[in-house]
């Protein structure tokens, strides 16, 4: 048994100045760049979160730009497994967390836990 819930959005932008990519979309979408939050560092800069809301995160990569969305497990392996059945498969494993594609496409990740409140609001998996 595992639990996994919609943990992030993450915005890809791949620019020069993600400070410049990170003011844009904290305007655009009414949430203040979060500068002390331990996710902003390097390449990522987070947005202030509410409470039981998704993560909003942007992030510099040297691929295309797009969107992606992080889910989070209490069992990163069994919620692979779970999403490989469904017809999802791995790109990468990573240190902490796999890069999975959806049959349709989309990239997406499968991370720890990172919000609060967890398993709250969550999908319980046997």
């Amino acid at each position: 048994m595992h639990h996994s819930r919609l943990c992030a959005v993450l915005i890809d932008c791949n620019v020069p100045d993600v400070d410049k990519a990170a003011s844009f979309w904290a305007e655009a979408l009414g949430r203040a760049v979060d500068p002390d939050h331990p996710g902003t560092r390097g390449n990522y800069r987070m947005l202030e979160t509410p409470p039981d809301e998704p993560i909003v995160q942007i992030q510099r990569v040297t691929h295309e730009s797009r969107v992606h969305v992080d889910i989070e497990t209490d069992d990163i392996p069994a919620e692979v497994l779970r999403l490989e059945k469904l017809g999802a498969t791995v790109v990468s494993r990573l240190e902490r967390w796999v890069v999975m594609q959806a049959p349709t496409g989309q990239r997406f990740c499968v991370v720890r836990v990172q919000r609060p409140g967890f398993p709250k609001n969550a999908n319980r998996w046997d």
